[in-house]
């Protein structure tokens, strides 16, 4: 199983779980699943991360494009898929032109051109004023979990040595 990371993934950990300066254990947990082949996110992200000047935007250009994946052909028709969908699906016009301009629709359009599985703190929502990633992933069948779920599927274990 592979995963691509929503922003706030990052920016929550950066922010409350998991900081830079009290786990490291995390970021090289996700610098190791990415040497092995199972977390990456999308370049979108990354831009996102960027916007302001901080540890976490130094990490994020400490990555090649190898773990921020770039768009491609092969993105095209789930890109359609998305795009269908959201027209389709009995949101505000608003929410769809916002979503299909937002990094959230080449987030799931991409785990749907890969066949996997996004990780996002957002959840399910009853709302048809915005599209969230939950929503999109069950509309177009894309996996969603938490990035606690993903951690404990993947045993990650960040541990004080004696």
């Amino acid at each position: 199983m592979a995963y691509l990371l929503d922003t706030n993934v990052f920016i929550d950990a950066k922010n409350r779980y998991y900081g830079f300066d009290f786990c490291p254990a995390f970021w090289e947990w996700i610098d190791q699943a990415h040497v092995d082949g199972i977390v990456f996110s999308i370049d979108k992200v990354a831009s996102e991360l960027n916007i302001i000047d901080d540890e976490l935007s130094t990490w994020a250009n400490q990555h090649t494009n190898e773990f921020f994946l770039e768009a491609d052909a092969a993105l095209i028709p789930s890109l359609r898929i998305t795009s269908n969908w959201a027209n389709g699906a009995g949101y505000e016009p608003a929410a769809v032109a916002t979503f299909l301009q937002d990094v959230d629709y080449y987030l799931v359009a991409r785990a749907h051109a890969l066949g996997y599985v996004v990780v996002t703190h957002e959840v399910v929502s009853t709302s048809k004023k915005k599209i969230k990633i939950p929503d999109a992933c069950l509309g177009i069948g894309v996996r969603y979990l938490t990035p606690f779920e993903m951690l404990r599927i993947e045993r990650a274990r960040f541990v004080i040595s004696s």
